[in-house]
């Protein structure tokens, strides 16, 4: 109609074309950069003016490297995008998401969690279910089958060479597929193991991981997508979790629940839950629970594994020092085969190893979106409007030198057994989120660890 109009008129006025091309980009340039409330913010140029910047790196997969400089070079505030700032001041770390904040998750979550009335990652309501101590005792037999059949398989291999971080990975997603789903027979679980090879899983779920990430930062994007789709077909990896990941869930919860049993798994915790209230979870809650299991929480636990043996390969001192704690509790009758999750808790040196592999290499690469409240906050001696986006990324605050030493950049497990820091350390670990939104499967993943 506009274009009509102007045609009806005759040739746009060269003042017009000018205003339109030039003096209107540069007036909102001015005003990002001058006049903006987050114009006193240092940070890239083209971040200020363009979500562009996020999303460049969000595809590139290097956001983890390029907020440490960038925190380095600037300091607690950064501003990476027109009206988002990333914060690693640790005051400010406990005003956003600490418990009874009124930061909640930003839009970037919005993609994640689709047309679902309810999500276990996406969701933005606060009220969520807490493993506790008797849910993980029922899950931990399905971690012991896991490691078996694992351990089986390495003995099998011994002397080849191997991808163990693909091990890994079929690892992860074994327990988690099993936990969740729950399965008929010990072969049936694991045949991921057996076959040493997935089913095409992991190649979807990379996809979806990534396309998420990117198109998160223009939601509207997404959504655009999700309306033409059904006449242009789907171009984006995240419509997998909405689509061909979640009926691979569904698939298979109707198989279990057909199959019957009594089986202590993830389903079963989380049917009891719909029986109970079925007003807050219903059958969508419960196949979008399940997706969410399988989707991220068997990579972001395969990641954490990896990072765990990295560290120790690249450090055989430490490696050592780890065996050693593991050869004297066993010899002293403290260890189980396999051992329990009660009695790896109970070893400190273990416990420090995995903290300090996380810390340096958290599975999270970005940070952690929320949308400020009505009223405005200030956040690092810095006003930030209601509406703006203010987050911490994990691989930044585990940096900081008040919190975990001069020497943030080595691994050193030994800097978590310092009884007068590791209290702080613990507070700003930053791996599995932090404060009231913590992840919800932080229990689970480190039992498998």
């Amino acid at each position: 109609m506009a274009v009509y109009f102007l045609n009806a008129l005759g040739p746009t006025p060269p003042l017009v074309l000018f205003a339109t091309l030039i003096i209107l980009p540069l007036a909102y340039s001015i005003y990002q950069r001058r006049f903006h409330p987050l114009a006193g913010i240092p940070g890239p140029l083209w971040a200020s003016l363009t979500r562009l910047w996020m999303t460049k790196h969000s595809w590139d997969g290097d956001m983890n490297v390029v907020m440490i400089e960038l925190h380095r070079k600037h300091g607690s505030l950064v501003r990476t995008g027109p009206s988002e700032v990333s914060v690693s001041d640790l005051s400010a770390i406990k005003q956003i998401y600490g418990a009874g904040t009124k930061f909640r998750k930003s839009e970037w979550y919005s993609v994640w969690q689709g047309h679902r009335k309810f999500d276990l990652f996406g969701e933005r309501n606060e009220q969520f279910m807490q493993p506790n101590a008797d849910y993980l005792r029922d899950l931990e037999p399905y971690v012991d089958d896991a490691v078996k059949v694992f351990l089986d398989n390495m003995a099998e291999r011994s002397g080849q060479v191997l991808d163990l971080g693909n091990w890994v990975q079929l690892f992860a997603f074994g327990i988690i597929y099993e936990n969740v789903i729950g399965g008929v027979t010990f072969s049936k679980r694991f045949g991921f193991m057996d076959a040493a090879a997935d089913d095409g899983s992991f190649g979807r779920i990379e996809a979806a991981l990534k396309s998420a990430a990117w198109v998160g930062q223009i939601p509207i994007l997404y959504w655009i997508h999700d309306a033409l789709s059904p006449y242009i077909g789907n171009h984006l990896g995240i419509a997998a979790r909405h689509g061909s990941l979640r009926n691979f869930a569904v698939q298979e919860i109707t198989a279990r629940q057909d199959r019957g049993g009594d089986q202590h798994d993830i389903l079963s915790k989380l049917k009891a839950i719909q029986k109970a209230k079925p007003h807050e979870m219903d059958g969508n809650g419960v196949a979008s629970m399940a997706t969410s299991n399988v989707f991220a929480g068997s990579d972001t636990t395969a990641i954490s594994l990896r990072a765990i043996i990295y560290y120790l390969l690249k450090n055989v001192s430490y490696k050592q020092r780890l065996i050693n704690e593991i050869d004297t509790s066993r010899s002293q009758g403290r260890l189980s085969d396999p051992v329990k999750l009660s009695e790896a808790d109970n070893m400190p040196y273990l416990q420090a190893v995995m903290y300090e592999a996380l810390r340096l290499h958290p599975a999270v690469g970005m940070s952690l979106p929320r949308t400020v409240p009505q009223g405005g906050a200030n956040i690092a001696e810095h006003y930030l409007p209601a509406g703006s986006v203010v987050g911490a990324n994990p691989w930044v605050v585990h940096r900081n030198r008040e919190v975990f030493g001069d020497d943030v950049e080595a691994f050193r497990p030994e800097r978590w057994l310092d009884e007068d820091k590791k209290g702080d350390m613990h507070r700003y670990f930053f791996a599995f989120g932090s404060g009231a939104r913590t992840c919800i499967g932080r229990n689970i993943s480190w039992l498998e660890m």
